[in-house]
């Protein structure tokens, strides 16, 4: 599955959506989805953001922010899969695995933008 990354991560955010929509509303479930859904959703805006980037030290700093949301959206969907408060597991694994992949992207495009700035 090749996709262009702006797309896998509104298609993350979509799937994001769905997951936070069918937990359910206990004190911890609504805890977790408000963060969920703040985490996940921000990862495809802030791209757009790191797309228009004034610098490449700005688009390194905004690209930062993305692995950061990325890595609270990881965590936060293990907590959820671990408790039980969804229950579609290929969902959950989906969602686990893709963030697993962007943050691995997200990483190494932090690296080579490092090192470009430093060829500078």
């Amino acid at each position: 599955m090749k996709y262009d990354l702006e797309e896998r991560l509104i298609d993350f955010s979509i799937l994001i959506i769905k997951i936070v929509n069918d937990i359910p509303n206990t004190p911890a479930g609504a805890y977790l989805a408000g963060q969920l859904v703040r985490s996940g959703i921000s990862v495809s805006l802030n791209y757009g953001e790191a797309q228009s980037a004034e610098s490449r030290k700005d688009f390194i700093h905004k690209t930062k922010v993305i692995l950061k949301e990325l890595r609270e959206s990881f965590i936060n969907l293990k907590i959820i899969h671990r408790s039980g408060l969804y229950k579609n597991e290929d969902e959950i694994m989906e969602a686990l695995n893709e963030a697993n992949e962007l943050i691995s992207i997200f990483v190494k495009s932090i690296k080579t933008a490092n090192q470009n700035l430093l060829k500078k």
